[in-house]
């Protein structure tokens, strides 16, 4: 039976800069891709190539040295034009060069209807598909020999400055539906799709067939998956979820329709920062020089793969993330205020009312990346559980993390969180704690000592 769900937990941040509903096609297309074996937590890459070895869009570039069944194939035709290594020889990316005239490797994906589940599951490892499918506890790769209670796509975002699914799916229902009749390959549960439950459901949606369709309504993180399990169905230790991005989903429906690894996808480029914020269709892995070249302006400027909580930081010559679908771009942090704390702070964004800016609700802010103060001892005030909309204690689970005591944080519910479900809470926080990094940590420990 479809859920029908209220937060009043959490916290919409009024970012200046959310793209225009323009799609940019082919304009400003880079030449160089990039697959980054960091932005898959607990992997250790073994390349199947070496530098100047050419290659075609779907073929192995490089596999998880522990797993060799779980492969990473190349977005575009070209060159792999280098290996570029970080401290002790760790693999930090593959880069490739195009060359500008796509030749895919041809798979052979058959009637879906009559493919087994170890069919369709060979079919998108050997594809380089597989990785988009992650699972939760732990936020990582989903392990095929995993049984799983469910599948959940959130069909929106509510982060800051997030791009519109609604518009960004629009015309492609095919690939869609095509996508999840092979996840329920997969599966023997529900496959969960969420909506914004504050807007009408879009055709697209309720043309979707094999899907219980979910609505949830509030502030962020109405969107995130983590706060879609908790309200619909919980995770408990031993138990297993998988989730997709929608985007993604496309990926997988394109292969079974046309037997290639087609890595296109649309993007938004947002922020403050951005002379022109709008969508661009794109290939995964893309460098971000040729997009942003003549639309940003001038200065000192945050470049982010992702969005503006969660996202991660990079140079403007790096590459998107594998599983980031905006490039955010934000002005810098590097300047001091005299008295700020002192000042009426009408331009100035505050959760706890400390400016009175409070009193206009409908105006949106150019925020920097200033941490507003100096990092001191995590303070207890209360802040946290007001944009924490899980029946969690995140102080007290927070505090269990850092002491790294596992049986702690099984009782406190560490196998329901992730780092983006903290992403609030450090954002709001007076002791500017490096929240997200230590649930990483936490969730890396446990892997490690399962294993």
């Amino acid at each position: 039976m479809p859920h029908k769900i209220k937060i009043h937990k959490g916290l919409n941040i009024p970012l200046k800069g959310k793209a225009e509903k323009i799609l940019n096609q082919g304009q400003h297309q880079s030449s160089l891709f990039a697959l980054k074996p960091t932005d898959f937590p607990n992997l250790t890459p073994k390349s199947s190539l070496k530098e100047g070895d050419k290659v075609k869009a779907g073929e192995v570039v490089f596999f998880d040295k522990n797993k060799p069944e779980l492969k990473f194939t190349s977005p575009v035709s070209g060159t792999l034009k280098s290996i570029v290594r970080g401290e002790r020889r760790k693999i930090l990316e593959f880069v490739i060069e195009s060359n500008n005239s796509q030749e895919y490797v041809q798979f052979n994906p058959g009637n879906l209807s009559g493919l087994s589940r170890e069919q369709v599951k060979e079919l998108l490892q050997n594809s380089g598909i597989w990785p988009y499918l992650r699972q939760r506890p732990f936020n990582i790769i989903a392990n095929a020999s995993d049984t799983h209670k469910a599948i959940f796509i959130s069909g929106f975002d509510s982060s800051p400055i997030a791009p519109d699914y609604d518009y960004i799916l629009n015309g492609q229902e095919t690939d869609f539906q095509k996508g999840i009749d092979a996840l329920a390959k997969l599966t023997e549960g529900k496959i969960h799709v969420t909506v914004n439950g504050q807007f009408p459901i879009s055709k697209f949606w309720t043309s979707i067939k094999g899907i219980e369709l979910n609505t949830i309504s509030g502030p962020h993180p109405a969107g995130n998956i983590g706060t879609q399990i908790h309200h619909i169905d919980p995770l408990n230790k031993g138990e297993v979820i998988w989730h997709i991005n929608p985007q993604d989903l496309l990926i997988i429906g394109r292969l079974f329709n046309k037997g290639v690894y087609d890595a296109t996808k649309i993007i938004a480029i947002a922020g403050s920062e951005v002379l022109k914020p709008s969508y661009y269709k794109i290939i995964a892995g893309t460098s971000i020089d040729a997009i942003l070249k003549d639309n940003v302006t001038p200065g000192s400027n945050r470049f982010i793969s992702g969005n503006p909580l969660t996202g991660t930081e990079i140079g403007k010559n790096d590459f998107l993330g594998f599983y980031h679908h905006q490039i955010s771009v934000i002005p810098d942090g590097n300047h001091y205020e005299f008295l700020g704390w002192a000042l009426p702070g009408l331009d100035k964004f505050s959760f706890s009312r400390s400016y009175f800016s409070w009193l206009m609700p409908t105006k949106e802010f150019k925020i920097d990346t200033n941490i507003k103060g100096g990092k001191r001892a995590l303070m207890i005030t209360g802040n946290f559980e007001k944009v924490f909309p899980m029946d969690i204690y995140p102080m007290q689970l927070l505090k269990a993390m850092i002491i790294e005591d596992i049986d702690l944080m099984e009782k406190l519910g560490i196998y329901e969180v992730v780092e983006e479900d903290f992403a609030l809470c450090e954002f709001i926080d007076t002791s500017k704690t490096d929240m997200q990094t230590i649930v990483r940590k936490s969730l890396d420990l446990i892997v490690k000592e399962m294993n």
